[in-house]
């Protein structure tokens, strides 16, 4: 088991930045890719962002290319999301998650954090 913890998420005004961070615990969690999705109201949950602790692998998707930024500190097992020139639409729940394997679809992913807030404000 992998045991996931988000934190960071907040009120922001568009144009600014937030750091979300992702704490993991439990079995083996270097051994995982990790990665944000996010869900907006009445929307179905979309992928964000991805790195694979291992492989070295990183993608995002196109609406926050240039404006996020994902990495990794294996020391602590954390994975953070820079999230910057927020704009409205990036608000949602943002939740990290994890699986052995690379994949981007968010119904392949074995744990889930439990999601934090991100506001953006005009």
């Amino acid at each position: 088991q992998v045991q996931l913890v988000e934190s960071g998420g907040g009120l922001v005004q568009a144009g600014g930045s937030v750091r979300l961070s992702c704490a993991a615990s439990g079995r083996t969690p270097g051994a995982y890719t990790m990665a944000w999705f996010r869900q907006a109201p009445g929307k179905e949950r979309e992928f964000v962002a991805a790195t694979s602790w291992r492989g070295g692998n990183i993608d995002y998707v196109d609406s926050v290319k240039g404006r996020f930024s994902i990495s990794g500190d294996n020391a602590k097992n954390t994975v953070y999301l820079q999230m910057n020139s927020l704009q409205t639409d990036d608000t949602a729940v943002y939740y990290c998650a994890a699986r052995v394997l690379w994949q981007l679809t968010a119904s392949e992913y074995d744990y889930w954090g439990q999601g934090t807030q991100v506001t953006v404000s005009s």
